[in-house]
């Protein structure tokens, strides 16, 4: 007789991503290179694609499928764009951010020091989907965090102004 199932199997946490991608098998390759990615399983469907795909990145868990036409979710190719941002910490935001660009990811954002205490930046995957990657550098007081988040804010709208002016 089996024991009691564990109704959050291990391994996993009660938010786990499951994206859906266009070459599923070339992502789990560039994950595995840009993000060091390891396969917990992979299974195909007869015709090779992913049917469904688990990896560990850090200590999180991330499934991924190939996209099926007819099903309700599109990859990000087919959408024309994403709808979320996979947001991950890492030990050094600067190596993993430069190792994912040369594992053919686009920088969108380069990694920059950020007013509410950590090291961040943006990577677009080559199968669409965001990364944001961050090392968290600083505990920030949540007034302090507003006010510096004003005055960034301020700063952005007197450069933009400035930009305008020039135009």
């Amino acid at each position: 007789m089996a024991g009691k199932v564990k109704p959050i199997p291990e391994g996993l946490h009660t938010v786990t991503p499951h994206l859906v991608i266009r070459d599923a098998a070339q992502a789990i390759e560039f994950y595995k290179n840009a993000f060091g990615a390891q396969a917990v399983g992979v299974h195909y469907m007869p015709d090779g694609k992913v049917m469904h795909a688990e990896l560990t990145i850090g200590d999180s868990r991330v499934m991924l499928a190939d996209e099926f036409p007819g099903a309700p979710c599109t990859s990000p190719q087919s959408l024309g764009g994403t709808t979320n941002v996979l947001h991950i910490y890492v030990e050094d935001a600067d190596t993993t951010y430069n190792r994912a660009v040369t594992a053919g990811a686009s920088a969108l954002m380069p990694v920059t020091d950020m007013f509410w205490g950590d090291r961040y930046g943006q990577v677009k995957d080559p199968f669409g989907h965001v990364w944001a990657i961050a090392t968290h550098m600083e505990d920030v007081a949540p007034d302090e965090l507003e006010r510096r988040g004003a005055a960034m804010f301020a700063e952005m709208a007197k450069q933009r102004e400035a930009k305008t002016k020039a135009t």
